[in-house]
This record gives structure tokens, C-alpha cells and sequence, in this order.
């Protein structure tokens, strides 16, 4: 019998809109005939399944299950392509693990880590991967600003601790946007982090454990036409990706050994991939998605498919996977 397959998107943050097109994209590559999929959207005030017809039906949470005329379709598995709250931050998979139902990706554990740019840094310094210099300020701390300078630098990036997408994100070029800057960041999450500015190659690297071997996808590098690789760079087409990413062999064996490195150290399942900027050979570590992008536009699917894999192959994968 077929498995039903509820692929969770949508999600509490500003990246709801992003994480319904990726789920999308991941609902119609499921294989059909090993698994039914179902679309559920997830929000703070509702959590819906959306037929094929656009019609809504409001998911049980007390026992994640949907009522479709007087049948009652228990979901097997949960495929979860939230990105932000509550799908990157551990919340949708502590419930998943309160009702026992299997899930695609990280525990609640590291999901919470990689999600808090300042914990996953904290964390991996353990384990020497090199990072910029930062400061982290909650909402309501005082600003010094010439302390900020006087450690940090200028030029520098202000980010939302907890956002991704590149929202809440600034490259502040001039002292004077510094603190209007820092405000805008507050704007979208309580806490912000200020990284010193790193002037190199930057590096996108997906990450997974296909087929009991954790693997580099592929590496690629983002070449803006803005001043950093924002939102509109990401997903408006201001920017050029090459993968693989035009760099050294000693360049490519050090962030493909980092980067498994920190997916292993952080206790990471499925897909991954996180963002280095080079510094000499020296790949600095920027942050970490646990559950990337999967619209059209997005970095990781190109990569699967610049070494071969299908998006219907590599979602089988996360899924027998999660019931292992």
C-alpha cells in the first residue's frame, strides 16, 4: 500500500511565499507510484490541505489527519519544506515527534541551532571552522556604535539572527547607515548579529546523505549584481550562479571537507547547504539552511542536477530516510 506523503510548506515567516513554491516543486516530483502526496499549508492560523482543485480542508492537529467526505486520511510520513519558523527552527518537528509521525530532515535539536546564525558560529567554533568577527545584540540592548566599529569594521553586514532568504539583511558601506541599518533588522527578528565584511569568492555548497554516504552536491558560486547576494539576487535574477564553482582544487578540497565536516558536527539529515566566503584558500563559514530552497530558481536543485540526480530521485532518498 502507498504511503500518503504530507509535504508541509508555507510557515509563520516571511519566507512563507518562497516556501509554498518550493513545496510545490517538491510535491510534483514525489513518486507517484510509491506515495501519495498531499499539499498542506501551514500558517499561524490555520493549517489547511489544498486538493488538486484548490479546494480547502482543515487538518486535525490532534492528530494530523484530514477529512475528505466522511474519509479520514491519516498522513505516514511528513516531508517539511518550511523555510523559517516553525519549519527551521525544530517547532513543526517536536510536534511531528509528539504524535510519532516520521519526518524529512533534522531533529528538533539542530534544526534550532542552524536556524540561530549566532548559536550554529558559536557551536562550530568548537570545532575551528573560522568565521567573520560579530556582535550580537538583542531587542532593547544600547547600541555603542563606535564599539561596533572599533571591533567589527566598516564596511560590515547587519542580519536578522533568525531569518533567511536574506531578509533583514544590510551591507553597511558608511558609518552614517549603520544604526538605521541595525534598526531595520530589528524590524524582522529580536536579536541581530554584526559580522565584519570578508572580501573573496563566495560559495553556495550543498550537502546530503544520499544513499548512506554523506555527499557535496556541488559548490557554487554567486557572483551578484548587487552589493551582496540579497533577496533580489536569490530569487529576481540579479545575480549569476556557476556550478561548479570557477575555484582552485585546493580551494574546492577545503570547503568540500569543511563543509561535510559541519554537516556530521551539527548532526544534520537530508538536505542541506550552507554559504562560505574564501578568505586565501580558507573557506569562512557564513551560515547553514537545513532546509533550502527548492523553487526553480533555487541553488540546490541545480546542483542535483548538474551531477545527475533527479529531484524525483533525491526526494525518494529523504524520505526512506526518515523511516529508517
Amino acid at each position: 500500500m502507498k504511503r500518503n506523503i504530507a509535504v508541509l510548506m508555507g510557515g509563520f515567516s516571511s519566507e512563507k511565499e518562497i516556501s509554498i513554491k518550493s513545496g510545490i516543486v517538491i510535491y510534483n516530483h514525489i513518486d507517484r507510484d510509491l506515495y501519495n502526496p498531499y499539499k498542506i499549508i501551514i500558517s499561524k492560523e490555520k493549517w489547511i490541505y489544498i486538493d488538486d482543485n484548490d479546494n480547502e480542508h482543515n487538518i486535525s492537529k490532534n492528530d494530523f489527519s484530514v477529512n475528505i467526505n466522511n474519509n479520514k486520511i491519516k498522513f505516514d510520513i511528513a516531508f517539511i519544506i518550511i523555510h523559517g519558523s516553525p519549519g527551521e527552527d525544530g517547532l513543526i518537528q517536536s510536534y511531528l515527534e509528539l504524535i510519532g509521525i516520521p519526518y524529512t530532515g533534522c531533529d528538533p535539536y539542530s534544526s534550532a541551532i542552524t536556524f540561530n546564525k549566532r548559536n550554529c558560529i558559536s557551536f562550530l567554533q568548537k570545532y575551528d571552522i573560522p568565521a567573520a568577527k560579530s556582535i550580537h545584540l538583542n531587542l532593547g540592548d544600547e547600541i555603542d556604535e563606535s564599539q561596533i566599529i572599533k571591533k567589527i569594521g566598516i564596511p560590515c553586514f547587519v542580519k536578522a539572527n533568525k531569518s533567511g532568504s536574506s531578509l533583514g539583511v544590510y551591507k553597511v558601506n558608511h558609518k552614517k547607515n549603520l544604526i538605521s541599518s541595525i534598526e531595520n533588522s530589528f524590524k524582522i527578528d529580536n536579536e541581530v548579529l554584526i559580522e565584519s565584511f570578508l572580501d573573496g569568492i563566495e560559495v553556495s555548497v550543498g550537502v546530503m546523505n544520499y544513499k548512506n554516504e554523506i555527499i557535496v552536491l556541488g559548490i557554487t558560486q554567486l557572483i551578484t549584481e548587487n552589493d551582496f547576494f540579497d533577496y533580489e539576487a536569490k530569487y529576481q535574477g540579479k545575480s549569476k550562479e556557476i556550478t561548479p564553482a570557477n575555484i582552485s582544487e585546493i580551494q574546492k578540497n577545503n570547503v568540500t571537507e569543511m563543509a561535510i565536516k559541519i554537516y556530521k558536527k551539527l548532526g544534520l539529515k537530508g538536505f542541506s547547504r550552507s554559504e562560505f566566503i574564501f578568505v586565501g584558500d580558507i573557506p569562512y563559514f557564513l551560515e547553514l539552511n537545513s532546509i533550502p530552497g527548492m523553487t526553480n530558481e533555487s541553488i540546490f536543485p541545480k546542483q542535483a542536477k548538474v551531477n545527475g540526480i533527479s529531484l524525483k530521485n533525491l526526494c525518494s532518498e529523504v524520505i526512506a530516510q526518515a523511516v529508517k
